[in-house]
Order: structure tokens, then C-alpha cells, then sequence
């Protein structure tokens, strides 16, 4: 089963709108699939015949965009693809919507720079070409904002950012302050300084960033654009006769199966990553529609609340900041295994965590550190503060909690994770 996508070529006049050009002569050749090596010529404007919304469904909208569609299934950057997504962007901002850009795109940007489509295997190779392509990225954008009067900046993020509690205000408050103003944040991960050899350094891929920037900024809609049209009972490109799932309630063990599969070709996330980010968001309270980025006017439809792609809805009520910033994968330093006593208490009896139901402990982590809390068949169940240490906690777990002070000679309270600072997922 396929999916419809963007078509490589030139003119920029497409479905989605009509562009006012300068002579054609000077606009990009289809050889360049729209995307330039230089600043963009010919485009003095965007305007669109089709963008007519008269409502939106929500106010706070993370727009994730990824590789696969800003490229059109090329090696380079489409500018027709992205002036799409501008001009429903810039409608929806009309009525009323804030919007913030998490943006794939810099290391694809790199690599048509530097001329070598080889490139980009290993951790030095993709720096260079996020360094190189991140500013021509940021250049399209502009660009095509500015035709709409919108003013866009650059917001480079990696997970030490957002791992400390300072950090991670910081980081909201920023942001916060952008929207406020009127203007768009365009958020992508800080690959240059990121990599999985640097502890706590790299969050991993676009599609996990754009559900923590929706929590940092408090949105009602992470809307992730990708090339295929959302998340289907198996993968579509093996099987004619998957399924499109049009709601999922709650991410089970059936949903995480469906969701396998190899990463997008020319990104680092494939679908598994997509529902992994639906899951942080939803727990935060937040909307999350997976679908066809290059469908027409889709992010105008669904920003209007038109059912299209696969829509989650959240698992859980929005909370205040403080919790958001625990429902964090990227916050956690370690995991805590539970058995299905413990598992029951803290899911439907709202209890604090204790010793006795812990079978395992995983990671390195000190008291105050961000665990996951888990079942003994891996399902995530809640996140919280432990009040005590890794080594500490793999003394006492399986043990009554009166025996604490007993075993380490010290004690901080009964609760390894206190119901007050955990939150469930």
C-alpha cells in the first residue's frame, strides 16, 4: 500500500496554493527539485485559493515536519513542499492558532551543500552536515515566512537541555516568550553537539523532540507530517491489506506492535518513534494526529478538527508544569521493575511506590533523579523522583519499608517514590 507523496518537481504552482513568481527562467531548476544551493529566487509571494477554514479546534499547535517530506523522496530539500506547509501554517495563525515548527531536514540540507549523497553514515560525517545544512534549513524557512509577514527563529536544542530543571525552564521560558510575541519557533535538535557517546547529550530523533517541546510549551496539538498517511495494523509497505487506524485510546502492546518497523530512509524515526512521542505527549494531556504531510490542506483540516490520519487522544488530564517535566523520557535516569501488587497500587489505587514491590533496579541514578516505572512485562506505567539512590534501593527492594533505616542506617521516608512526586503514564 502507498502513500501519495510530494511530487520532486518543479513549477511551484501545486494543489496547495499558487505562487507569484519573477520570470520562470529564474526559478530553481527541476534538476535541484525545487530547492536552490543559493537564496531562493522568483518567489515574491505565496497566496492560496484553498485555505478557507473558519474555526480552529486548537489554540497551541507543535507542527513536527519530517525529512521525508521536506525532501519529497530526494536527497535535498523541497522548497514547494515546505511553502505548502508555511501557507496552511500562516492561515491557521490567521484564526487564531499559535504554532511552534520542529523541523527535520538539516543534515539532507548538508548533503546536497556539500554534493555528496554518500555521506552521513557516522557520528562525524552527520555533525558536519547538520553544521553545514542546519543554516540553509533555517534559510528556506525564513524565506518563505517572511513572504507571510512571519517572523521565525531558530531554536537548537539537545537533552542536557532539558534533563535539569533549570534547563528546562529556561527552555520554556524562551519559547513561551517567541510565541508570545508573535513568533514562530522553528526547533530542531542541536546534532553538531549531540551524539550517543556524549552522556545525556542527544535526545535521538525529531519525532521524540517535537513531544517534549509539546510539553515544554504546554500545546493541545502535536501534529506530526510525515510521508505516510498515519499508523496501520501492520506496515503498509509489506502488507496490501493493512489497516489504517483512525483513533487509538491508548497505547497497548497491540498498538507498539503495529507501530515496527525500520526507520524512514532518509530520517532516524520510523513509526515506533512516532507512537513512542504520542505516548509522552498524550500522557501530558496532549492531542497527537500522525498523518500524511503532503495530503492538501491537511494541517489546516486538522487544525479545524477534521479526523484525517491517526488521531491519540490523551490518556490523561493537562498538568501543571512541574509534573509535565517528570512525564519526560528524556528526564529518566534509570527504571524501576514492579510486580503486579505494586503495579495495581499506583495505577488504580494511587499509592506511593515502597520497596517490597520492587523487583529490579536499572541505572545509575541519585536521589532526586527522574526514574521510569515499569511492569515486569516492560509496560511504562509512571514516572517519578526516587528519594533514593540506585544502590541504595537494590538493598532494600523486596523489603518491608520499616526495615530501611535498618538496612542503609539512614532513611528519607518510607516511599521510594512518593505518590506526590510521580505521575502516570
Amino acid at each position: 500500500m502507498s502513500a501519495s507523496r510530494w511530487s520532486p518537481g518543479c513549477p511551484w504552482a501545486s494543489s496547495f496554493g499558487r505562487v507569484s513568481a519573477l520570470p520562470l527562467a529564474r526559478l530553481p531548476p527541476p534538476a535541484l527539485s525545487c530547492y536552490a544551493a543559493e537564496p531562493l529566487q522568483g518567489i515574491t509571494s505565496v497566496t492560496s485559493d484553498r485555505l478557507h477554514a473558519q474555526h480552529i479546534e486548537y489554540r497551541r499547535i507543535v507542527v513536527k515536519v519530517g525529512s521525508n517530506l521536506l525532501t519529497a523522496g530526494t536527497d535535498s530539500l523541497n522548497a514547494a513542499a515546505m511553502a505548502a506547509v508555511v501557507e496552511q501554517i500562516a492561515a491557521i495563525r490567521e484564526l487564531g492558532a499559535q504554532v511552534v515548527v520542529v523541523s527535520s531536514g538539516a543534515i539532507a540540507a548538508g548533503r546536497h551543500r556539500l554534493g555528496d549523497a554518500e555521506q552521513g553514515h557516522d557520528v562525524p560525517s552527520r555533525q558536519v552536515l547538520a553544521a553545514v545544512g542546519q543554516s540553509r534549513l533555517m534559510s528556506v524557512w525564513d524565506e518563505l515566512f517572511e513572504l507571510r509577514g512571519i517572523v521565525v527563529a531558530q531554536a537548537l536544542l539537545t537533552r542536557g537541555d532539558l534533563v535539569d530543571r533549570l534547563g528546562y525552564l529556561n527552555a520554556r521560558t524562551t519559547l513561551l516568550g517567541l510565541i508570545e510575541r508573535g513568533v514562530v519557533p522553528i526547533v530542531n535538535e542541536n546534532d553538531v553537539v549531540s551524539s550517543d557517546e556524549i552522556r545525556d547529550s542527544k535526545i535521538g530523533d525529531n519525532d521524540n523532540l517535537s513531544a517534549e517541546v509539546a510539553n515544554l510549551v504546554d500545546a493541545d496539538l502535536l501534529l506530526i507530517l510525515t510521508d505516510i498517511a498515519g499508523l496501520y495494523s501492520t506496515d503498509p509497505r509489506q502488507d496490501p491489506n493493512a489497516q489504517l487506524i483512525a483513533e487509538v485510546t491508548r497505547i497497548d502492546d497491540v498498538i507498539a506492535r503495529a507501530a515496527q518497523g525500520a526507520p524512514g530512509e532518509r530520517g532516524t524515526g520510523g513509526m515506533a518513534t512516532k507512537v513512542q512521542a504520542a505516548r509522552t505527549a498524550t500522557s501530558a494531556g496532549v492531542h497527537v494526529v500522525i498523518c500524511d504531510g503532503s495530503a492538501a490542506d491537511i494541517v489546516r483540516r486538522i487544525a479545524g478538527g477534521e479526523v484525517a490520519g491517526t488521531h491519540f487522544l490523551p490518556t490523561a488530564d493537562r498538568v501543571e508544569s512541574r509534573r509535565r517535566h517528570l512525564l519526560s523520557a528524556l528526564q529518566s535516569r534509570g527504571r524501576l521493575v514492579v510486580d503486579d501488587g505494586a503495579a495495581r497500587a499506583l495505577e488504580f489505587d494511587g499509592k506511593s511506590l515502597l520497596p517490597a514491590g520492587i523487583l529490579r533496579v536499572e541505572g545509575e541514578f541519585q536521589r532526586g533523579d527522574v526514574v521510569r516505572i515499569l511492569t515486569a512485562q516492560g509496560r511504562d506505567i509512571a514516572s517519578g523522583t526516587a528519594s533514593y539512590a540506585a544502590a541504595d534501593i537494590e538493598r532494600v527492594r523486596g523489603q518491608r519499608s520499616d526495615r530501611i533505616a535498618e538496612v542503609l542506617g539512614y532513611e528519607y521516608g518510607e516511599e521510594v517514590v512518593h505518590r506526590n512526586n510521580l505521575v502516570l503514564l
